[in-house]
């Protein structure tokens, strides 16, 4: 885990992302302005009202059948000029070129989720791999943590290493899922406000459900190397993909 994002701790974050398949960098964001982040995302999904349902259906047997509930918004950052300029901020975007490798980083999509108090959904163990598959397989995950995420929160669970062994065939049924890999196995990682959570598309993880009093917030956004081609077309309703992040697109946008 890393407290400041110099030079030496990149190194660290992108061996560790190398070696484990992710890497939780503390602190990217202030308490506060995870704070302010949280009170703009809620106030955008009371505003829009939004009444579609997230839960996945193979995540049930987590649940134990009770009934769970997820609000989630896609390209949150077309609805709010705050959450586009987290987008290029460079604590987030030195951090997603260290892990890819480098300098160029592009936007694939981003996904705002509230676990409801009580009930809030989990998510089987999954790769993102079989969602939009690309040919190099270099692009990754961050979750911005708006909250406080300890385990009964339903905080990420991740399966250290697992994204050195490719991809892997997923059950289709009632959301991506690998029913082969048993929850227990992925270890909690527990996160605070303004903490974020990198991840290959490659590793497998895993989320609880919220059992708690309190509503757990995140900030999926999905990023690549420019260089990195979809191997097929899939995903393509997201708003905003292949923005640049940081660096430049050296294909031209070809690759689309």
């Amino acid at each position: 885990m890393m407290e400041t994002q110099g030079t030496a701790d990149l190194t660290h974050a992108a061996r560790h992302y190398a070696e484990n398949g992710y890497v939780l960098v503390k602190g990217l964001l202030s308490r506060d302005e995870a704070g302010a982040y949280r009170r703009e995302a809620h106030e955008l999904l009371a505003m829009l009202d939004h009444k579609e349902d997230a839960t996945w259906e193979s995540g049930a047997d987590i649940s134990a059948g009770v009934p769970t509930r997820l609000q989630h918004l896609h390209d949150v950052q077309f609805y709010s000029g705050a959450f586009s300029r987290l987008l290029v901020d460079e604590r987030f975007t030195s951090v997603a070129a260290a892990v890819l490798g480098g300098p160029n980083v592009q936007l694939h999509h981003t996904k705002l989720f509230v676990k409801p108090p009580e009930n809030g959904s989990p998510f089987p163990p999954h790769q993102d791999h079989p969602f939009f598959p690309h040919t190099y397989h270099r692009i990754g995950a961050a979750i911005f943590h708006l909250d406080d995420a300890p385990e009964e929160r339903g905080c990420v669970r991740i399966v250290p290493g697992s994204h050195l062994q490719g991809p892997r065939e997923h059950d289709e049924e009632g959301g991506y899922h690998l029913p082969d890999v048993p929850f227990e196995t992925a270890v909690p990682l527990p996160a605070e406000a303004g903490d974020v959570l990198f991840f290959s598309y490659l590793t497998v993880h895993a989320s609880g459900v919220n059992v708690s009093s309190e509503a757990r917030t995140t900030w999926l956004v999905q990023f690549r190397d420019p260089a990195d081609p979809p191997a097929i077309r899939a995903h393509e309703f997201s708003l905003g993909q292949g923005m640049m992040l940081a660096g430049v697109d050296p294909t031209g946008r070809s690759s689309d």
